[in-house]
């Protein structure tokens, strides 16, 4: 038995909207978004819709709404299929009819698992770009920032490793893993403080700050080397600028600049007994009034959707979460960057 979404009314659906139930956010999201693109690109995936033993087939628009409404609210699974039962604002954003059943939380964890299997969240991010181009929100081919972000997880390691001594002189180190520790992270140090995660790249474009292109590596990965694989996942004018902190300075990355005719505006970095020059402080100074748009990216991320760290086991599933959250991020800022350019 199939889960019918037809533009009919039920007898419920119009008793529903004798209630004041305004959402604006809701209708401007609407507004911004050709949905039937998005189904589209999803039904690659799963042409008759998501079915589990038992129950009706879902749309994968539907299930793909639901994983926007989870990361707009920082709900877990569980949650957000209350929240969609509950709230006539979700379940109508969501296309549910007031007489038919929501998706329950094995459902949702299942499309997510099969969204990152198929990599289907970068296609989903570039097509909402493109969308949100032809509103004149989003900037693609312009000058564009980058920076990186931890995002440590709960799940470290708590236990010591062992060493073991070979009659050859060798040692061999080994390091158990506890239950429901996260064998893909990995430690890295920043200032005083250990962390144990993965480490999210972001090139925005510097008009905004609109994410562009998401990249996940461990925690002990350089920033610095992941910028290829970042500006290889878009298209930037030849001419654009680069903006970037110290941390991706060196000759491989201005190479690479050259290579793709993009302009470096990469901070410059001092050594020892070779300070940096006035000029080059104020060149950084100047490149920090447009770089910190990427950084703001992360902090609303943070306080917006309440993404302390992360919240699923491994590399592939901790990337699903920060494309999520990247295209969660331009839509939520969307309506207000349009209202402002009125």
């Amino acid at each position: 038995m199939s889960l019918k979404q037809t533009k009919q009314l039920s007898f419920s659906d119009i008793s529903a909207n004798k209630r004041k139930c305004k959402h604006t956010f809701f209708d401007q999201i609407n507004k911004l978004v050709n949905w039937s693109v998005v189904e589209k690109a999803l039904r690659l995936h799963y042409p008759k819709g998501l079915r589990l033993s038992g129950k009706p087939a879902y749309s994968p628009l539907l299930l793909f709404k639901m994983l926007l409404l989870q990361t707009w609210y920082g709900l877990s699974d569980y949650a957000v299929e209350e929240e969609v039962n509950d709230r006539i604002t979700f379940s109508r954003f969501c296309g549910i009819s007031m007489d038919s059943s929501v998706p329950d939380h094995s459902v949702l964890s299942r499309f997510r698992t099969t969204l990152t299997e198929k990599n289907a969240l970068e296609k989903l991010l570039h097509i909402i770009n493109n969308q949100l181009s032809d509103h004149g929100v989003l900037v693609q081919n312009g000058s564009a920032a980058v920076d990186a972000s931890i995002t440590p997880t709960p799940r470290r390691p708590k236990g010591k490793k062992s060493y073991d001594l070979h009659e050859d002189g060798t040692i061999t180190t080994a390091e158990s893993y506890q239950k429901g520790v996260d064998p893909e992270a990995s430690w890295i140090k920043k200032g005083h403080h250990l962390y144990y995660g993965y480490k999210r790249h972001v090139l925005v474009e510097s008009k905004e700050g609109l994410v562009l292109a998401v990249g996940t590596t461990k925690a002990s990965s350089h920033d610095s080397g992941h910028l290829q694989v970042l500006l290889d996942k878009v298209r930037l004018k030849s001419g654009s600028r680069l903006y970037a902190d110290k941390g991706y300075s060196g000759s491989p990355n201005e190479n690479l600049l050259k290579k793709k005719k993009l302009k470096s505006a990469i901070q410059k970095k001092g050594a020892r007994n070779n300070p940096l020059s006035p000029t080059a402080k104020r060149f950084n100074k100047l490149v920090s009034k447009t770089r910190y748009k990427v950084e703001r990216v992360f902090g609303s991320i943070k306080s917006w959707f309440r993404s302390s760290g992360a919240r699923y086991i491994g590399l592939a599933k901790t990337h699903t979460q920060h494309v999520m959250e990247a295209i969660a991020y331009n839509l939520y800022r969307s309506p207000n960057i349009i209202l402002r350019g009125i």
